[in-house]
C-alpha cells in the first residue's frame, strides 16, 4: 500500500468517525437548543438552531409543573444502589467463572449472553406477581432489585473478560512468595480489575438511570416515580408534547450520565493503561 492510499484511507477513516459523531450529537444539541426556545419560536414554521431569543421559561415551567427533584433522587437512588450491589455480586462470579473453566462455566457464560436477548414484555406479568408477593410493589428496594437481576448478566459479562485479562502468572508469583488467596486478590488482581468494575457499575448506573418500562408497570404514587416516567407527564392526554418543558427535563436528565462519564472516562483510561503496565 502505498503513501497516497494510506493517507486516502486515513483521511476516510476521519471523516466516517466525523460523520458518525455529527450523527450522534444532532439530537442532544437539538435538545439543547429546543429547551432554551420561547413557546412562539417552537411553533415556528421556520426552526432555527440557535435561540434568537434564549429563555428559562421552560425550565421554571417543567419544575412548576412536576415533582423533578423527587424523580431525580428516586432515579439517583435506584441506579446506585443497582449499580454497587450488581458489581458486588458480579466482581466475585466473574472470578470464579473465568479462572475455574469447565462445562458448567462455559454454559452459564452462554447464558448469560442469550438472556439479554428477552424482550421485558416476556418478563413483566411474573416479576410483578413475584415483587408483589414480596410486598415489593410500589417501591424503591423492588425497582433496584429488578434493575440488579436485569443488568448483572451483561456486568457478569464484561467483568468476565476482565479478569481473563490480568495474567495467571500474577497470582501464580504471589502465591510462592507466600501471599494467601485472599490477599492474593485484594493486592495483585483487584487493583488491576479497578478499571473494569468502574466501566461494569457505570454501564449498571446508566441502564438503570435510564430504564423506563419496569418503573412505569412497577412505580405507581408520583412521590416514587422515576424521572424517565415522571418525563411522560409532559405529553396530554391526546399525545401533545408540552415541547418547551419537556426539552428542559429531557437535557436535564442526560445530564448525570454524561458528567459521570466526564468525570471517569480519563480514570479508566488510566487505570488500563496502569493495569497494563504491571502486567
Amino acid at each position: 500500500m502505498t503513501l497516497r492510499t494510506r493517507r486516502s484511507a486515513r483521511a476516510g477513516q476521519y471523516l466516517a468517525l466525523l460523520a458518525y459523531l455529527v450523527f450522534l450529537a444532532f439530537p442532544f444539541l437539538w435538545l439543547i437548543s429546543t429547551a432554551f426556545k420561547p413557546a412562539r419560536e417552537l411553533g415556528s414554521l421556520h426552526p432555527t438552531w440557535i435561540p434568537e431569543d434564549p429563555t428559562l421559561a421552560g425550565f421554571r415551567q417543567a419544575f412548576d409543573e412536576q415533582p423533578l427533584l423527587q424523580a431525580a433522587l428516586n432515579s439517583l437512588i435506584t441506579a446506585v444502589c443497582a449499580a454497587l450491589i450488581a458489581v458486588l455480586v458480579a466482581t466475585p462470579m466473574a472470578y470464579v467463572m473465568a479462572r475455574h473453566r469447565n462445562k458448567l462455566s462455559t454454559a452459564a457464560t452462554g447464558w448469560v449472553v442469550i438472556s439479554q436477548a428477552f424482550p421485558f414484555v416476556l418478563v413483566i406479568i411474573p416479576l410483578f406477581l413475584i415483587l408483589k408477593n414480596l410486598h415489593l410493589i410500589n417501591s424503591l428496594a423492588g425497582l433496584v432489585m429488578v434493575y440488579v437481576v436485569w443488568s448483572l448478566p451483561f456486568a457478569l459479562w464484561m467483568l468476565v473478560g476482565y479478569v481473563r485479562a490480568v495474567p495467571p502468572e500474577l497470582e501464580e508469583a504471589a502465591a510462592v512468595d507466600g501471599a494467601g488467596k485472599v490477599r492474593t486478590l485484594v493486592s495483585i488482581t483487584a487493583p488491576l480489575l479497578a478499571p473494569g468494575i468502574v466501566a461494569t457499575a457505570l454501564f449498571a448506573f446508566i441502564t438503570a438511570w435510564n430504564e423506563f418500562f419496569f418503573a412505569l408497570v412497577l412505580l405507581k404514587t408520583p412521590e416514587k416515580q422515576t424521572l424517565p416516567v415522571v418525563l411522560t407527564h409532559f405529553l396530554g392526554a391526546e399525545g401533545v408534547a408540552d415541547l418547551g418543558p419537556l426539552a428542559a427535563a429531557a437535557f436535564l436528565a442526560t445530564l448525570p450520565s454524561l458528567v459521570i462519564f466526564a468525570v471517569i472516562q480519563k480514570r479508566v483510561t488510566g487505570g488500563m493503561l496502569t493495569g497494563a503496565v504491571k502486567s
